[in-house]
């Protein structure tokens, strides 16, 4: 098995792999003079209270005040968030983290007279304001939009109410982190050299992938059990995350939570319909992946937790993060220099938090805002898994980068649907790379493999996550209970129907659930699915036309949400309002199976 590196202390890392934080703030005395700051900046948006739409300088005025308030709140939140992100038990970054989540509240209060003012403004007098005040003229989509929500918008004071209620509302996501990065412990469990490990999150990821069957059923069973334990806790927190989705949809009189959370991006119904149908069509397509993995793993049974580890031995396979970095710039190049030089300059600059420390947050992930760097956050594994990984949040990051240079701030963050696209088009060019360089057989094999993995993980598994959410808000808006065993036995049905008979569903599958945070962005675990179909078509533009499909892509990074979600795709080249891409994408998942099944005959 590779080596892992890993650090007991955040100060024993060379400061090139930790990020710079500081290009955000010198240190908490800057953050807190301007935390300082908030209450006059508030003050000054709230000044415009009743008289906004009295004149076109009027109202750049209090837009270019809703600005000013939310880029320094955002900077003032990300600078704790990512601070808190390196330990999470750290009581002075989570109180940090909390005054900062408090400003977000007030600043949400504070605004709440924006959206029905301007929904009062007749569009003929906006146009006006237009021609007299040059600063509106970006302002007309971000206009027609709140046009679009006007039957979903509130009173002054109703709007107040349920912006003062936004904090509470994220409750059941901070408990759910606290509980399972800081307090939960999963106990210890020996890895392949013997030696008795604490299993955090980070070390879990790491052994269910090990070569060696017995390592990944102690991990699986040791990790899932440290939830099962708390199993009431989970669900009891799970479920208040769900009331809290279905109570902001009723508030908006959307028709389900579903819609609500489609609505915000103007994404149709259908396209979550068609994705759950189209999957499902081609679960076949699965079924037959597993039982690949088992005569090639040699199993009698094959297991959930025999899923993500490679087919071939890979315990000579140690790649070290320069080496990977390296890899992931000569693979995004058919993205062009631009988009290149960025990237370089990015790692040069510190944006990456590279390796696991204790009470680091697990996983892996892009965060930043429109005056911060677009941070990346690893747990970094030295393995192809691991340069993959990179290259995914270097995606999310870069999207961010070329959106916050491109787009006024009213414009600078994209839909959560488009958010997984750029991610997911670095893993295929990464592929279409490896392949392109492929030594031999064996290279060739564990890539075709890994990126089965992606589609199998993407595609497949979200899907069922997708179902498994649906499911779960269905049953709170008929006023059921949404209790732990009926939670756990939903998992475990859908696992079952997903995976086929070819594979042992263990009872600790139930609870697989429960370590997912992504369930807590309510309705976000879909667009992984809906991401990698979009992604693989353009990667396919990309290695077919070259540079002008390339120029398309970096406009569609750089558009922000300048547009709505669906005409940004379609510009880009691709129409998620239909079947195709997942049928395409079903199908590129068939052809490599053909091919992986052809190199594993001849070995």
């Amino acid at each position: 098995m590779a080596q892992h590196v890993a650090y007991n202390s955040r100060a024993d890392i060379p400061e090139r792999y930790k990020w710079d934080l500081t290009a955000m703030y010198r240190d908490d005395t800057a953050w807190e003079a301007d935390a300082a700051r908030v209450p006059a900046v508030l003050a000054t948006l709230t000044a415009f209270r009743g008289t906004m739409t009295q004149s076109a300088h009027q109202l750049a005025g209090v837009l270019h005040a809703h600005e000013q308030a939310g880029r320094l709140i955002d900077k003032l939140w990300q600078y704790a968030a990512r601070h808190r992100d390196e330990d999470m038990s750290s009581s002075r970054y989570n109180a940090l983290f909390e005054r900062a989540s408090a400003l977000r509240d007030k600043l949400a209060a504070a605004s709440s007279f924006l959206s029905p003012a301007l929904l009062e403004l007749h569009v003929v007098k906006f146009a006006l304001f237009m021609q007299e005040e040059p600063a509106l003229r970006t302002y007309v989509h971000f206009v027609n939009n709140l046009q679009r929500e006007q039957p979903h918008l509130l009173t002054s004071s109703e709007e107040a109410l349920l912006a003062q209620a936004v904090g509470i509302a994220s409750s059941p996501q901070v408990i759910h982190s606290m509980l399972t990065d800081a307090d939960v412990l999963f106990g210890t469990v020996k890895d392949e050299r013997g030696v008795e490990v604490p299993l955090t999150r980070a070390v879990y990821e790491r052994l269910v992938r090990s070569s060696d069957q017995e390592i990944r059923r102690e991990a699986y069973e040791t990790f899932f059990a440290g939830y099962m334990d708390h199993k009431n806790s989970v669900a009891a927190i799970y479920a208040a995350n769900v009331k809290q989705s279905v109570f902001f949809a009723r508030a908006r009189k959307h028709e389900s939570s579903l819609k609500a959370a489609l609505f915000a991006d103007n994404i149709p119904v259908v396209v979550y319909t068609n994705l759950i149908r189209s999957v499902r069509n081609h679960l076949p397509l699965l079924h037959r992946y597993i039982a690949l993995r088992k005569r090639a793993l040699g199993l009698d049974e094959i297991h959930m937790y025999d899923l993500a580890n490679s087919l071939l031995d890979d315990t000579g396979e140690s790649i070290a993060f320069d080496d990977a970095a390296a890899t992931v710039l000569e693979a995004l190049s058919p993205l062009g220099t631009d988009y290149v030089g960025a990237a370089r300059a990015g790692l040069a600059a510190r944006w990456i938090d590279v390796y696991e420390t204790p009470n680091k947050r697990g996983g892996a992930h892009s965060a930043g805002c429109y005056d911060t760097y677009p941070y990346l956050m690893l747990n970094y594994l030295d393995t192809l898994l691991g340069t993959y990984t990179l290259a995914h949040e270097m995606g999310h990051s870069m999207h961010s980068y070329y959106s916050f240079r491109t787009q006024p701030y009213h414009y600078a963050y994209y839909s959560d649907f488009l958010a997984e696209v750029a991610s997911i088009l670095n893993e295929a060019l990464m592929t279409h790379y490896q392949l392109q360089h492929a030594q031999d057989k064996q290279v060739r094999i564990r890539v075709i493999n890994l990126q089965l993995e992606i589609i199998r993980y993407s595609l497949f598994r979200q899907t069922m996550l997708a179902e498994f959410e649906r499911f779960a808000h269905k049953t709170v808006e008929r006023g059921e209970a949404l209790t732990a065993d009926l939670l756990c036995d939903t998992f475990y049905r859908l696992c079952k129907e997903y995976h086929g008979d070819g594979i042992v569903v263990d009872e600790v599958a139930r609870i697989e659930w429960a370590y997912l945070p992504h369930l807590y962005y309510n309705f976000y675990v879909y667009q992984y699915a809906t991401g990698v179909a979009a992604a693989s078509a353009l990667a396919a533009q990309i290695v077919d036309e070259g540079e002008p499909a390339a120029a398309r892509v970096r406009r569609f990074l750089a558009s922000g949400s300048s547009a709505y979600t669906m005409d940004l795709l379609r510009d880009a080249g691709v129409d998620m309002t239909s079947p195709e891409p997942v049928e395409r994408t079903a199908k590129l998942f068939e052809q490599r199976l053909n091919e992986l099944e052809r190199l594993l005959e001849r070995e």
